[in-house]
C-alpha cells in the first residue's frame, strides 16, 4: 500500500510540476505583450475573395458583387469596426451568410485586411 501511495503521489508531482510550468509560460507570454497569433493580411485578402466576393465588394476593381451585403471599405471606414467583434460575429452562427467554417486565423487574417482599409 505504501508503494502505490509513493507512486500517486509521484504522479501528482509531476502532473503540478508540468501545469506550473504551462501556466508560467502562458503568463509570460501575456504579461509580455507578446502577439499570441499573428495575423496576415494579404491571406485575409484571399480568404476574402474566396469567401465573401459574392456578396461583399472587397477590393476595388472587383467586377461585381451582391447588392445587399456593405463593402469591406464600408465597413473598415465604421467607427465601429474592431477586429475582435468582426472575429466573435463570423463565429457565431448567423443567417444571412452561410456556414464558412473558418478558422480563428483566418478569421483574424480577414479582420487584419478590412482593418487594413481604413482611410
Amino acid at each position: 500500500m505504501e508503494v502505490e501511495t509513493m507512486v500517486t503521489d509521484e504522479r501528482f508531482m509531476r502532473r503540478r510540476r508540468f501545469r506550473v510550468r504551462a501556466f508560467g509560460a502562458l503568463l509570460a507570454v501575456c504579461v509580455s505583450g507578446a502577439p499570441v497569433m499573428a495575423v496576415d493580411a494579404g491571406a485575409g485578402l484571399e480568404l476574402a475573395r474566396t469567401w465573401c466576393a459574392a456578396c461583399h465588394l472587397v477590393e476595388d476593381g472587383q467586377a461585381r458583387a451582391g447588392t445587399a451585403a456593405a463593402p469591406f471599405a464600408e465597413v473598415a471606414g465604421d467607427p465601429a469596426f474592431d477586429p475582435e467583434r468582426l472575429a466573435a460575429f463570423l463565429a457565431a452562427p448567423h443567417p444571412k451568410m452561410p456556414d464558412m467554417s473558418l478558422t480563428r486565423r483566418e478569421i483574424a487574417d480577414i479582420g487584419a485586411y478590412i482593418a487594413g482599409l481604413r482611410r
